[in-house]
């Protein structure tokens, strides 16, 4: 079975950890130089974020890539943000999780919910989002299943739609349950930094 696989991959990376305004901020730092920054809600344990980060070329720091929460904002004054704007109109793509649940909700759809589809496709490992109006294509993986190698399930995957947003739900497999209850209790024992009374509690 290869879930244990990426759990001892975090297991073995050193980690740092930061507890700041209810949020406990953890990073990652992997054997290949790879970075991984995670931001959990301290009373209920909720992923709020998840980016990674890999060396450049040169060796240096690249840019992160958000893979959960929102999208970072270029800085103000920054020279793309100037250039390239992006239209406030344009689908807007996310990923949000529930503890239960990989979530991703995509603003600015306006259409109603029957217009969508969304398939699993097993061979390529990614989701398909389709219009019968063909105003939207959008595929996309979900990294955790590829991770612990795990099979995409049809069955684990629903959707809805309300004010402008489609929500896509896809229910997480018991051995990720599992392995994310055991990270949580390893977490936790991590000694935090900037915490308010320096005491993480296990539940």
């Amino acid at each position: 079975m290869a879930v244990p696989s990426w759990l001892e991959r975090l297991r073995a990376a050193s980690k740092t950890a930061l507890v700041q305004d209810g949020i406990r901020k953890i990073h990652y730092l992997f054997e290949d130089g790879k970075e991984m920054a995670e931001e959990y809600d301290v009373k209920t344990g909720q992923l709020v974020s998840r980016k990674w980060r890999e060396k450049n070329t040169l060796g240096g720091s690249g840019k992160w890539q958000v893979e959960v929460g929102e999208p970072i904002s270029p800085l103000p004054g920054a020279l793309e943000s100037d250039l390239i704007k992006e239209s406030s109109s344009n689908p807007v793509f996310i990923r949000k999780d529930t503890l239960s649940s990989f979530q991703w909700r995509i603003r600015n759809l306006p259409y109603p919910k029957e217009v969508y589809s969304i398939s699993v496709e097993k061979e390529q490992r990614c989701c398909v989002i389709r219009t019968t109006n063909k105003k939207y294509y959008k595929k996309f993986s979900i990294p955790d299943l590829d991770r612990y190698q795990l099979p995409l399930d049809a069955a684990a995957l629903s959707f809805t739609h309300a004010n402008n947003t489609l929500i896509i739900t896809y229910q997480k497999p018991k051995e990720i349950l599992a392995a994310e209850e055991q990270l949580q209790k390893e977490l936790k024992k991590i000694k935090a930094a900037n915490s308010g009374d320096g005491d993480c509690k296990t539940q």
